[in-house]
């Protein structure tokens, strides 16, 4: 047996705030897929639980995070090529941010979302290696995709804890899962060692004396100057979130579903959560203007694992981002792009190979919110051997129409998926 499993990053929202980004666009090949599916929805970890994609992608694919995950860091910095000392290094997910500088009041999460790549990589060598005055601790800041980076607060001779707290206030953390806030303050968030340990209070002082350097450090970086001058906000703060000590110990997703499992992996931490899994991973370039030769790009790197595996896991994040945005109509034409330049291609090789599709997506991002929410997403199951549901279209409210019904909790889906399409072999 073959099979695709298509996760389309925050492609979901909610029908009850109006119409939504699926229902709006003009996606034929998943209409096509769809009638010919098996339907249902899916709280992608849990209700009242709005995950971030790294435990959301970890839940889909058969594993609790509740009960073995180790936080996002660890897999962001693998992903980018760093090893992590357990007991004396704690790695977190980090975004370049723009604040004020003299209150740490927050003006954009994202420094406006336009931050380059190389510009990250420039404002992130002059953290690099950084000693943070106490506690023989220093500091290693990588550069990843767009704002995004990757810090690791480490110490040569002092055991650390990562129970600790976020300094991004739009996040929570809850164990290992960081949940997205629906409000919080605007201003960088003080870390707070969760544990009423040395280790836990040693590194959120730690943490809170890199945002300090790092305010200090970028506040008049040429990077930031030639982007003000260019009217443009400075990247001159980092936030700090999902901190992580070690990598979660996961039985490889072969072992666990009996099939040889590929991923085309795009961002850092996508990579880091195949490796960790023990997936074949095709690494393909972070997406570009160009969305037809990124979806290529991604259609052969999914032909090729397709070739010498028996399942392949494809992330493609387009449609998140205009979510976070509000922007409706971006997040339309996400939907139509991917529709046009993917999965209308991917059909041809889902016949040639007469493979089973699931495609769903790994939480909602309603334009109406522009942050994560609880939302269930809509998920389709097909093979030419299972009986369809009789949809018209692939949206939120003909999903919840579908015989799979709601699924509680994403770490069911797959192992029931498999059972039913063992059934059917």
């Amino acid at each position: 047996m073959k099979l695709i499993y298509l996760v389309l990053d925050g492609v979901a929202d909610n029908p009850a705030d109006g119409v939504t980004s699926l229902e709006a666009s003009n996606h034929p090949a998943l209409d096509e897929l769809a009638r010919k599916s098996r339907a249902g929805l899916m709280y992608t970890i849990g209700r009242g639980v709005a995950p971030e994609s790294d435990a959301a992608v970890i839940s889909i694919l058969g594993y609790n995070p509740h009960e073995e995950y180790t936080g996002r860091g660890p897999l962001e910095a693998m992903g980018a090529g760093l090893s992590i000392r357990e007991g004396y290094e704690v790695a977190f997910r980090a975004n370049f941010a723009t604040v004020d500088p003299d209150t740490l009041r927050i003006i954009d999460r994202r420094c406006g979302r336009n931050l380059t790549s190389e510009e990250a990589r420039e404002l992130a060598r002059a953290l690099d290696g950084v000693e943070l005055g106490a506690y023989d601790a220093y500091a290693r800041v990588v550069a990843t995709v767009g704002h995004r980076a990757v810090v690791v607060i480490g110490s040569r001779s002092f055991k650390l804890s990562d129970a600790v707290d976020n300094t991004d206030p739009a996040y929570s953390k809850q164990g290992y899962v960081s949940v997205a806030r629906r409000e919080f303050e605007p201003f960088i968030a003080k870390a707070k060692p969760l544990e009423p340990t040395e280790e836990a209070m040693r590194t959120a002082e730690l943490v809170d004396a890199f945002t300090r350097l790092a305010v200090s450090t970028l506040r008049d970086h040429p990077v930031n100057v030639r982007r003000q001058r260019e009217g443009k906000l400075p990247a001159n703060a980092i936030l700090l979130r999902d901190s992580g000590g070690r990598l979660p110990r996961l039985q490889p997703i072969s072992e666990r579903y009996g099939l040889r499992f590929g991923a085309v992996a795009e961002m850092p931490v996508e990579i880091g959560i195949a490796r960790v899994l023990k997936m074949d991973v095709e690494a393909v370039p972070p997406p570009t203007g160009d969305k037809k030769a990124d979806y290529r790009a991604r259609l052969e790197a999914t032909r090729r694992l397709l070739e010498r595996n028996d399942a392949v896991y494809v992330h493609l994040k387009g449609p998140d981002e205009p979510g976070h945005d509000g922007d409706f109509k971006a997040k339309v034409e996400s939907i139509e792009a991917i529709d046009a330049y993917y999965v209308s291609p991917l059909l041809e090789l889902v016949e040639e190979e007469q493979a089973a599709v699931i495609v769903t997506a790994d939480h909602a991002t309603p334009y109406t919110r522009k942050t994560h929410t609880d939302d269930p997403v809509p998920l389709i199951l097909y093979h030419h051997r299972l009986r369809p549901d009789g949809l018209e279209r692939f949206t939120e409210k003909e999903c919840s129409k579908g015989s799979l019904g709601v699924l509680q909790h994403g770490w069911e889906m797959l192992p029931r998926v498999m059972r039913e399409l063992r059934e059917k072999a």
